[in-house]
């Protein structure tokens, strides 16, 4: 399992340094200027980023031959697909800290720098342990199989958040300002200086990207051995994270199913971890010590397998009714509080955006069927919220008349 292709010091060089040089230029160019990116502006650059992962891809292919390809793009994908699950618990922390729109972005660059590093780190420990224990193996097969059985269990905005252990002890370890500085990290307060809530943020952030890291490298090393895959995979799939938060911006609790086919790709994995340690198997309770004949799952195979499974939990969980009134929940929840939150954005277009799909939102649970509706929890409660909304709405616009009034 894994190919061994030989890549060159210069190679390295050139690629980390190409990797760097896309943060710097996402900071310089989109994120030091506080702003609201456009569903448009995040999806250019969405697409962008995933058309440069693709490119590498086809130029890891080309020199570095099919198996390596067949790596790279399994274990890109595989990271990929994690990352778009993890991006709902950013969306609970930017909720719980009430993080201003126009700062989010500042946020969640910090985090996938912080992120890049640990992996990075966890990458080289890794390595280091496969090298010189096989055994590892079954370890790694292990803690994903654990993982995937907890991935089994229905993930909603409220088990998310009472999960997120970042939060709560980023909360108790420091003591901020209660409001924000724009996005200053310190300020002086009554001739101190003191942290700002961003402090809080970038520290739960960079802490669950830590926790996902133990998730998302042994499913890598299930895949691929080469150091150079792992990390570039990797890498590329934490490039345009940012943009893709914003152009998946009320579509995540849509994704009903997705953590089901994350579970399945994970037990695949764990179950191939588990064969080649089995087959390189050297522990002397195991089989005396001897390797075990077992067949072991080519990297073609576990490219397909994986696409398949991501395909159907995605569009499945597209065209189900109970990602569609899943959505509609999380958004009425969300866009209320947040259009109700003086301070969650000074952009006009940007609080006429959430209270249209706030709009939408609300429109659907009220037009849902007797049976559709048992999916909704607490009707009156989000029916309330968007009352409040429009009452805002119709305070802040007396000449215009709230499509929220029509009840």
């Amino acid at each position: 399992m894994g190919g061994r292709v030989s890549v060159s010091p210069l190679i390295w060089i050139l690629t980390v340094v190409a990797i760097l040089a896309l943060l710097v230029f996402d900071y310089v160019f989109h994120v030091r200027g506080a702003h609201v990116p456009t569903i448009r502006e995040a999806a250019i650059w969405s697409a962008l980023y995933v058309g440069i992962a693709l490119a590498f891809g086809v130029g890891t292919l080309v020199l570095g031959g099919t198996a390596m390809g067949q790596e790279y793009f399994a274990g890109y994908i595989t990271e990929k697909a994690l990352s778009v699950d993890n991006l709902f618990v950013f969306l609970i922390i930017m909720t719980s800290f009430r993080v201003p729109r126009e700062n989010q972005q500042k946020v969640l660059l910090v985090g996938i720098a912080i992120s890049l590093l640990a992996r990075t780190g966890f990458i080289l420990l890794g390595s280091a342990l496969i090298n010189t224990f096989a055994w590892v193996f079954y370890l790694f097969g292990l803690a994903l199989l654990i993982t995937a059985g907890n991935m089994f269990r229905p993930q909603t905005e409220e088990s998310h958040s009472a999960q997120n252990i970042m939060v709560r002890l980023s909360r108790k370890l420091f003591r901020t300002t209660e409001r924000y500085q724009g996005d200053k990290l310190f300020t002086v307060q009554n001739g101190r200086r003191v942290m700002t809530p961003m402090v809080l943020v970038m520290v739960a952030i960079g802490g669950t990207d830590l926790l996902f890291a133990l998730d998302s490298i042994p499913a890598i090393f299930g895949l691929t051995q080469n150091v150079f895959v792992v990390f570039t995979a990797t890498a590329f799939s934490l490039l345009g994270l940012r943009q893709l938060y914003f152009l998946l911006d009320g579509l995540l609790d849509r994704l009903i199913y997705l953590s089901y086919g994350l579970a399945a790709v994970l037990i695949f994995i764990g179950a191939k971890l588990i064969l080649h340690a089995l087959h390189q198997n050297n522990l002397p309770f195991v089989n005396g010590g001897e390797p075990v004949e077992v067949v072991e799952i080519g990297t073609g195979t576990s490219l397909l397998v994986i696409l398949v499974v991501l395909v159907i939990t995605i569009f499945g969980s597209l065209f189900s009714t109970r990602g569609r009134t899943q959505t509609a929940m999380a958004n009425v929840r969300r866009d209320a509080a947040a259009y109700l939150d003086a301070e969650y954005t000074v952009d006009p277009v940007e609080r006429e955006r959430i209270y249209l799909r706030l709009i939408e939102a609300r429109d659907h649970i009220i037009a849902l069927g007797p049976k559709a509706k048992q999916i909704v929890r607490n009707e009156p409660e989000l029916l309330d919220l968007c009352r409040r909304a429009s009452d805002s709405h119709a305070a802040a616009h007396p000449a215009h008349s709230s499509p929220l009034d029509r009840s």
